[in-house]
């Protein structure tokens, strides 16, 4: 009996350690949890709240567009060139339109589209809907038009249009941008991310639904792009493509080109190339004018320019003594089995090589120069 006793004694202890054992194990088990948990509000709470909170903002909020002005471009005096007009562009929140049919009418008579297509545009399922082409660069008379219609959901904001104050002056240099105020060609894509600024948006919030909320809304300003200034000198541009101009008329020429260069620098201090075109309406003309700068683009004999330089080299070398050496111009001379005429078909007769420049005789600069090297 007593064997009995101390048997059930010690089953029963052991039996107790097991469960004293298990609850402990269920305790340090639970700790660990809630360690974790607190770990996890911790590192939600504190760690990452930025980066969430920007997350959900970001669900319930929207962005309306409101565009950056380009640079301006201008020449080597500060005289602007090239500058932008403020404009006005459509922007839809279809959510927000309770009554598409009579926002879609209205804005289809103002804007000369169809009910059919204003309709679609209305009726999109998209949070904000650009109305391209047709919203874009309103005038402030349409934009008037529209605001008085005070519709929910009818937003009219800022854009900007780039302003060529010259029509095709230096239009192949300078380009042209894109209904975006992208740049397309010339310097306006070669520096469009330096003219190019940085939007600005409305900032606005809404349901799940797209329905607008009663909240405060955010403005964020745009900043402007970078001023790009030229070499070129304003005056002197004016004055090149006057001149082009009429010789282009008087002659009823193909094309003309012009350049003028600072020579100790080698600035360019106008360029132009006929016919030109006007950079705001690009679209009317061929591909053939408005993407090739022939100043820059075509080949061309230098002509008569180069015995400057054939003669330079001559009298650097010791080859040609300018005043005492002289040559007989007759008119022609043979070379290699070819015969070369000078511009005076009779010729310049006997002449000093200073002479020779004067005259810009073919055969006295390229004849005994040439045939010493």
């Amino acid at each position: 009996m007593f064997l009995f006793k101390t048997y059930n004694l010690l089953v029963n202890k052991m039996f107790q350690t097991k469960q004293n054992r298990r609850i402990k194990y269920i305790f340090v088990f639970s700790i660990l949890i809630f360690i974790f948990v607190i770990i996890k509000i911790f590192y939600i709470q504190v760690i990452e709240y930025d980066k969430l909170s920007t997350l959900a903002n970001d669900l319930w909020s929207r962005n309306l567009t409101v565009q950056a002005d380009r640079g301006k471009i201008l020449d080597r005096n500060g005289k602007v060139i090239v500058d932008n007009l403020t404009t006005v562009g459509l922007y839809l929140v279809p959510a927000q339109i309770t009554n598409k049919e009579a926002v879609a009418k209205s804005l289809s008579e103002i804007l000369g589209v169809t009910y059919e297509e204003m309709y679609k545009r209305v009726s999109k399922k998209t949070s904000i809907e650009r109305v391209h082409p047709e919203g874009r660069n309103l005038s402030y008379e349409i934009a008037e038009q529209i605001e008085k219609l005070n519709y929910d959901g009818v937003y009219l904001l800022k854009e900007s249009k780039r302003n060529y104050l010259y029509d095709g002056l230096l239009s192949h240099v300078i380009g042209y941008t894109g209904i975006d105020n992208q740049g397309l060609s010339g310097l306006e894509l070669k520096y469009d991310k330096l003219l190019t600024g940085t939007n600005g948006s409305i900032k606005y919030y809404s349901d799940g639904k797209g329905k607008r909320l009663d909240l405060e809304e955010m403005y964020s300003s745009p900043v402007s792009g970078k001023d790009l200034y030229l070499t070129i000198d304003l005056d002197v541009q004016l004055s090149l493509e006057n001149a082009l101009n009429n010789a282009f008329t008087k002659y009823n020429a193909e094309g003309a080109i012009g350049i003028v260069m600072k020579a100790k620098t080698g600035e360019i201090l106008a360029m132009s190339s006929l016919p030109s075109f006007d950079p705001e309406h690009y679209q009317n003309y061929s591909e053939e004018i408005i993407n090739r700068n022939l100043a820059i683009w075509s080949n061309f004999e230098p002509g008569s320019t180069f015995k400057i330089v054939t003669l330079a080299s001559a009298i650097n070398e010791g080859v040609v003594n300018v005043f005492e050496d002289t040559y007989n111009d007759t008119g022609s001379i043979k070379v290699e089995g070819s015969t070369l005429h000078c511009w005076r078909l009779k010729g310049h007769g006997l002449q000093t090589y200073v002479q020779v420049a004067e005259n810009s005789c073919n055969l006295g600069v390229n004849t005994r120069t040439c045939k010493n090297f």
